[in-house]
Order: C-alpha cells, then structure tokens, then sequence
C-alpha cells in the first residue's frame, strides 16, 4: 500500500504559477514511477506528467515547456512547478504512484487530489 498526500493547490491569474506536492508514505525505491494526472469538469482524468524511478520524465503535449516533474527522494515527495499557467489548466489534479509487480501486473495508487483553478 501507499498513500499519497497532495498540496499546493489554490486560486491564481493566468501566467501565474504554482507548485504542487506529493507526499508517499513509502521511500521511492519501492515505487516504479510517479505521476500527475488531471481531470477537468466533464472531461476524462489525462496524464500530466511522469517521471521513472530512473528520473527519465513524460509529459503530456500540453504542458511542455510549462511544467517540471521532480522528485526529493530524501523526502518521498514528488512536485509538480507549474509556470505560465493557463485558464485551461484548471483541474483537480492527482498523484499517482504505480508499482510493478511480476507478471505484467501493475498497482496504481492515488492522492485524493488538490484543485487548481486558473483566472482569465
């Protein structure tokens, strides 16, 4: 099991920025990959953002050139800097923990989701 804790959410302009946090309640070592998805009103959740265990990173089309994937091992936390945020990124956004296991067999873990809301 992992549990997973976001923050950083919250209200701001467009081309503002933010910076979300992921807390796990285990050391990275024991997770394949960490990721940000997000799911807007009346859309289906998508992937943000991902970032292996061997720190090679993903990112939806989107977001490039906007968003960063991190990770502090030390503190099992994963963030997620958002700059030059658009109306269009508003969402709640979750992170998501996926362990593999053999056998083709993956576990997907979620945080609850933070909101973030992007003003015109």
């Amino acid at each position: 099991q992992v549990q997973l804790v976001e923050s950083g959410g919250g209200l701001v302009q467009a081309g503002g920025t933010l910076r979300l946090s992921c807390a796990a309640s285990r050391s990275f070592f024991s997770i394949n990959a960490m990721a940000w998805y997000r799911q807007a009103p009346g859309k289906q959740r998508e992937l943000v953002a991902g970032i292996s265990s061997g720190s090679s990173t993903n990112y939806a089309d989107s977001v490039k050139g906007r968003f960063t994937i991190s990770t502090d091992n030390a503190k099992n936390t994963v963030y997620l800097q958002m700059n030059s945020l658009k109306p269009e990124d508003t969402a709640v956004y979750y992170c998501n923990a996926a362990v593999f296991r053999g056998g083709n067999i993956r576990e997907d873990y979620w945080g609850k989701g933070t909101l973030v809301t992007v003003s015109s």
